[in-house]
């Protein structure tokens, strides 16, 4: 299944009004577990860094970007994404809301990027769509300050991408891997020049639930048909406190395996 088409339709109806696009980020922290995860670390980043540059890798619909430029005009975010509609649909929205500390522009993540420049680079639901991925993290780390971090939220290899065979396919028809085993994104991280690591499964047992709750059975069914639009906001009214809990527990527990990851990789 494509989620493109499926995220254009949903940019059609919250690009409308500001506070439709605030709410719609409201909808995704709530909804999406990875959302939970990246969240918490920003927030225990943030305790050590009361200002930074960061780079918003794969920025998508802006929501991450969005956070950290609200918490501090002292964080000044260099937005990029390969998709131009939506990068002029950030820039028209923040200019908006008067939030002029970060900036989305068009980038080829396989390309250089910077250097020594950023304190914080967050790479939220990117490199299960890109194939150069150690060109990609190699590019992470020169753009990186000494004792800068990297933040990598991405599908595990037990089951993300809802693939739960050897030979099944991704539920996500634009990822190029199914998912990452720990061993080899430590591998590939090393081989970029990153040394220092921690990598941790997200989507545990709670957290698959959830999944299936939040996201799996509604894309199906908005994939199905548009009219599923009209019926999506009952389903949710019965399905949502079900999944906040499950999103509470998956990110406050330590799992011993999932279908998604969190990496943190600091450059030396």
């Amino acid at each position: 299944m494509n989620y493109d088409p499926i995220k254009k339709d949903l940019g059609i109806v919250f690009n409308k009004q500001p506070f439709l696009r605030k709410l719609f980020y409201k909808l995704l922290d709530l909804l999406l577990l990875r959302s939970w995860h990246v969240h918490r670390e920003l927030k225990l980043w943030r305790k050590t860094n009361p200002s930074a540059l960061i780079l918003d890798a794969g920025s998508g619909f802006g929501q991450y970007s969005f956070n950290m430029a609200q918490q501090s005009p002292n964080y000044v975010i260099d937005a990029v994404d390969v998709k131009d509609d939506q990068i002029a649909d950030c820039n028209a929205f923040f200019q908006k809301v008067g939030l002029g500390n970060a900036v989305f522009r068009i980038g080829d993540l396989t390309q250089p990027i910077a250097q020594n420049k950023y304190d914080l680079v967050m790479c939220v639901d990117v490199m299960e769509h890109i194939l150069e991925d150690v060109t990609v993290f190699k590019n992470f780390n020169q753009a990186m300050k000494p004792g800068a971090m990297l933040l990598i939220s991405t599908p595990s290899d037990q089951g993300g991408s809802d693939v739960h065979e050897e030979t099944g396919e991704s539920f996500i028809g634009e990822h190029v891997r199914d998912g990452y085993p720990v061993a080899e994104m430590a591998d590939k991280l090393k081989q970029a020049g990153f040394e220092k690591m921690e990598i941790l499964y997200s989507y545990g047992a709670p957290g698959k639930i959830a999944w299936r709750l939040s996201m799996k059975y509604p894309m199906l069914m908005l994939n199905a048909s548009k009219l599923f639009f009209i019926i999506i906001p009952f389903y949710y009214l019965i399905t949502f406190p079900i999944s906040y809990v499950l999103n509470y527990f998956d990110t406050h527990s330590k799992h011993a395996t999932g279908t998604g990851l969190i990496v943190k990789a600091w450059k030396s």
